[in-house]
């Protein structure tokens, strides 16, 4: 079979234009492979998730560190008026814990524990009131006594805990012991 000749020349014009398309796509491709111009957008695409997660860390790391200077701040002002009125209160435990409770109004109250340690007492005193503990305070006129007080932080970031695995959540704690002179 005998092709045309208007045929076999549009079909050599196909061929040469697709000759020719190949030969120009080559070409663009090697303009296009050697070429740098996205190359720092794809790199900060990279980078940009894990600069977020470290300077959300920062923060949330903060957060946790002021709370803990909050309430070892705190701690020390309760343990202060406790000395001074060591010999005329009738609940140390609930004064003291207000007075903790005043000196950081940015922490929740109720998740504030206080403990108080009273040198020649039988235990511990824990929770916000302790009325027993009054006679062994005054007893104790020249020893020391030792306010102790633990808060719950959480240190999430993105949703993911960053504190232990098991409880999720963190525990800051401060103790302050003062003397009388």
């Amino acid at each position: 079979m005998k092709i045309p000749t208007f045929a076999r020349e549009r079909l050599s014009t196909l061929q040469r234009q697709l000759a020719g398309a190949a030969a120009f796509s080559a070409m663009r491709f090697k303009r296009l492979a050697g070429c740098e111009e996205g190359g720092p957008l794809v790199e900060f695409g990279f980078v940009l998730p894990l600069m977020m997660v470290v300077i959300t860390g920062t923060f949330a790391f903060g957060l946790a560190l002021n709370t803990d200077l909050v309430l070892t701040q705190a701690t020390g002002a309760g343990a202060q008026y406790l000395q001074t009125i060591r010999t005329s209160t009738s609940d140390p435990c609930a004064d003291t814990l207000t007075a903790i409770q005043n000196a950081a109004p940015n922490l929740k109250s109720g998740s504030i524990s206080l403990t108080i340690t009273i040198s020649g007492a039988p235990s511990s005193y824990t929770g916000t009131t302790c009325s027993g503990a009054t006679s062994y305070l005054k007893a104790a006129k020249s020893q020391p006594v030792t306010v102790g007080t633990s808060y719950p932080c959480n240190l999430f970031i993105y949703a993911l805990p960053f504190a232990s695995q098991i409880s999720r959540s963190c525990t800051l704690s401060a103790q302050v012991t003062e003397y009388e002179y």
